[in-house]
């Protein structure tokens, strides 16, 4: 959910490196990726049974894993303003790890909804986003086996696509106080760029994360962009995606994402049409500037 204006990259980022950190298991990513754009789906649009099917999955993982919650069965359920039923509910499936040495939090969130199908045609929605929802389990698993010093909500979103509205309603119900979230890093539409390139939105406001971001893209053979956050002749990302209510509430965050495709928000936004080493890259690079923050703030 962007909106495209002409734009000047604040910063950008060469990595001439060659070598680069594993943390995540790119099996059970691609797996996860193609189970959740599968046809089986049939798009995740939010309220459909396919969206439900999404959920679970998550909510079993979560799980799996052996993470707490502070909703049940790992789910925050909400109002869908507009869905044509005063009982028609969302679901952020929403699970959480304790700090070994501080209550403060950082927030990981990826929106797990898309278009679902019109008529019988399935918006599967592989880049956007099950790519980002794929990657949130993987860095959940990281950190199961990794106790962060920091506490780490892992939420994955629904209804991003009707409007924010699960994110709108994190904020609204968010169960903790919202001074004590350190960061939000959204992860919306990261599996694919035809020139290599990741963007990393936020710096603009919260230039505390530059040298985590840096640091992590040095480990990386992608590109990093710092910028599209409304700069003079920029492009503005700052409130295109699940980020956008807690910036709206002064709560630093970090949006990674790439540029809209020939594919957005198509019926060709499948599993077949992911770069599959990218993807893994851009996760990796992720959950490398996650650990950064995590080791290094306070």
């Amino acid at each position: 959910m962007k909106t495209i204006t002409p734009f000047i990259l604040l910063f950008f980022w060469f990595s001439p490196c060659e070598v680069w950190s594993q943390n995540i298991d790119y099996q059970i990513l691609t797996e996860d990726i193609q189970y959740l754009s599968s046809d089986a789906l049939e798009g995740r649009a939010a309220l459909s049974e396919g969206n439900v099917k999404a959920g679970k999955f998550i909510a079993d993982r979560f799980e799996t894993l052996s993470l707490s919650s502070q909703f049940p069965g790992y789910m925050q359920k909400f109002s869908l303003e507009g869905a044509g039923s005063d009982k028609a509910q969302g679901s952020n499936i929403i699970a959480f790890i304790p700090g070994t040495s501080s209550s403060e939090i950082l927030l990981i969130m990826a929106h797990y909804d898309h278009l679902g199908k019109k008529g019988d045609v399935i918006y599967n929605g592989a880049d956007d986003n099950a790519s980002g929802a794929a990657a949130l389990l993987s860095i959940a698993a990281h950190f199961a086996e990794n106790p962060p010093r920091h506490s780490v909500m892992f939420v994955a979103t629904d209804a991003e696509e009707k409007g924010l509205l699960g994110a709108k309603a994190l904020v609204r119900d968010f169960p903790f106080p919202l001074e004590q979230i350190r960061v939000v890093i959204n992860m919306d539409m990261i599996s694919r760029s035809d020139d290599n390139t990741l963007y990393a939105v936020g710096t603009r406001f919260y230039p505390q994360f530059r040298n985590f971001l840096l640091k992590a893209a040095g480990n990386s053979p992608i590109r990093l962009v710092m910028g599209n956050d409304g700069a003079s002749g920029e492009k503005d990302w700052s409130r295109a995606s699940d980020h956008g209510p807690f910036h709206e509430r002064q709560v630093p965050f970090i949006y990674f994402g790439v540029d809209d495709h020939r594919d957005y928000h198509q019926p060709t936004d499948t599993f077949e049409n992911i770069q599959p080493d990218f993807y893994r890259h851009a996760s990796e690079l992720i959950l490398d500037t996650i650990i950064g923050i995590d080791q290094s703030i306070p």
